[in-house]
Formats: C-alpha cells, sequence, structure tokens
C-alpha cells in the first residue's frame, strides 16, 4: 500500500460533486490509505443556495451526483457518488468507488474545498469511465449553485454541470433496473426483480436470463436459469459465465441507497447500481 500526493494545480476548480475523481485519477493502489490531494481552488455550493429568489441551506443532506455534462455529452452516474456538507464546515462522501473529506470554505452562495483527501483504491469498469468524465467536466472556474424541487445543480464558468438529486432512502430491490457494474459487461448486463411475480430477469451482457426469485429475510433463493442462446465476445462470455453462478442458489443481498450487492455461499459477489 502506498499513498500519492498531488501538487496544486493553478486555477483547477475542483467541484464538491466530482470531488476525489479530480483528486485521485483511476491509478492502480490498493487498501484504503489516504492520498492527501492538496488545497482544492474550486467553488461549489456552500450552505446556502438560491434557486430562483429562495435561499435554502445545502448542509446536512446527502446529494447523490446522477449525471455530469461537458463538451455537450451527458455521462450518467454509474456508482454510488455522493456528497455531504457538514454543518461544521467540512465535506464528505463518495464518487463511487473511494470516499473523500475535506473542509469548506463559504463565499456567500457558493463555498471554497480545502484540503480534501481520499482514499486510493483503484476503480475499473463503468465507474472508472465516470471518474474520467467528472475529472474532466470541472476544471474551470467558479461553478454556481441552483436548487429546485430537491435537485441540485453545479454548473462552471464554461458550462460543464454536475446533477445531483436530494437522498432519501434505500432504492427499493424489487421494480428497479439493476445495472451489474462488477463483473464488467460494458453497461450491458442488468436485473430486475419482481415481486408480484417472485422472478427476476434481464441481460447477462449478452443473453436474456429469467428465473424464479423468492425474496426473505436479507436472502434471495433464485431458481435455475432460462437464457437465449446467443454467442458474444469472449470479455462477455466470461462475465455471463460468472454471473450464471449466481443462479440456482441462496444469495445475500444488501442494498445501500443506490447501490445492491449480491453475495453467493462460497462468498463471490456481484455488485450493481440502480439505473436512472
Amino acid at each position: 500500500m502506498y499513498t500519492h500526493r498531488y501538487k496544486q494545480r493553478s486555477r483547477r476548480a475542483v467541484l464538491a460533486a466530482a470531488t476525489a475523481a479530480l483528486l485521485v485519477p483511476a491509478v492502480a493502489a490498493c487498501g484504503s490509505e489516504q492520498a492527501d490531494a492538496g488545497a482544492a481552488a474550486g467553488r461549489s455550493s456552500a450552505g446556502s443556495a438560491t434557486a430562483g429568489t429562495t435561499e435554502r441551506s445545502l448542509t446536512g443532506i446527502r446529494w447523490n451526483v446522477d449525471s455530469v455534462t461537458a463538451g455537450g455529452t451527458t455521462h450518467r452516474a454509474t456508482s454510488d457518488a455522493y456528497m455531504i456538507l457538514t454543518e461544521d464546515g467540512g465535506v464528505e462522501g463518495s464518487y463511487g468507488c473511494n470516499s473523500f473529506r475535506g473542509e469548506t470554505a463559504p463565499e456567500g452562495d457558493r463555498v471554497r474545498l480545502e484540503g480534501l483527501r481520499s482514499t486510493a483504491v483503484a476503480c475499473d469498469g463503468p465507474g472508472r469511465e465516470f471518474d474520467h468524465a467528472l475529472l474532466d467536466a470541472f476544471t474551470g472556474d467558479s461553478p454556481r449553485a441552483e436548487v429546485k424541487d430537491g435537485r441540485l445543480v453545479l454548473t462552471s464558468e464554461d458550462g460543464a454541470t454536475v446533477r445531483f438529486s436530494e437522498g432519501g432512502e434505500d432504492t427499493p430491490l424489487h421494480g428497479t433496473k439493476w445495472k451489474i457494474t462488477s463483473p464488467d459487461t460494458a453497461g450491458r448486463a442488468h436485473l430486475t426483480f419482481d415481486e408480484e411475480e417472485g422472478t427476476v430477469s434481464g441481460s447477462l451482457g449478452c443473453n436474456k436470463v429469467n428465473a424464479e426469485a423468492t425474496v426473505r429475510d436479507g436472502h434471495i433463493t433464485v431458481g435455475t436459469p432460462t437464457t437465449t442462446r446467443m454467442v458474444c465476445e469472449d470479455s462477455l462470455m466470461k462475465a455471463e459465465k460468472h454471473l450464471l453462478r449466481f443462479f440456482d442458489t441462496t444469495l445475500d443481498y444488501r442494498v445501500d441507497h443506490r447501490s445492491m450487492t449480491l453475495t453467493s455461499e462460497n462468498g463471490g459477489s456481484v455488485n450493481a447500481f440502480a439505473a436512472a
């Protein structure tokens, strides 16, 4: 394990939503050693933000990152990225893979983020791509904040935006389209649990799948899968073979806001994210 130190870049605005993604690029690292990201010269919404003529406090709220838009392209969140501005002048959260924390210095309806520190765990798959989108989007100055109907938008001077929704309860297991983030299927695999039908259906990345699924006391008993018989590229077929091991067995499951983890009896796991 090791830590990385980064020199502060002049005029580099670090948006709270982007947080550690801007500070720790996707590099190989292990464990959860802290990476000193240096002082962040960026600004974002602070203790309050203006939506029309109404001011609203942003502190103490979990703001889930929904998307980042830059250069005319919108990148949807592929992991449970979020930020929380604390009442004591701090900021903490996650960009999906790594967590972060730092300090805030209010400047009217903006805030300067300082001393941001993040873990330095390597990120793979769609989550890494989203991190890069955040990294590329917020290199300008003076992002401004607008809040409306439980949504927060931070916009930089060059027009790049990060959109948030106000966090609440965990996403329901049933009726949600869970996009598989690990193993990596290039964003093609997804599962949906139907409580009324007692089934799970979706895609394994190449082939469609359907099986019985009974949920009880934090466990999911999944029946024998029925699949189509298409043949795809080797990487997808390998991931699909891995996913098929999570059928015809009993799984533990855990939902944390917009993320879900399925764990098999032998300790293998599948990670998923609630699709927008």
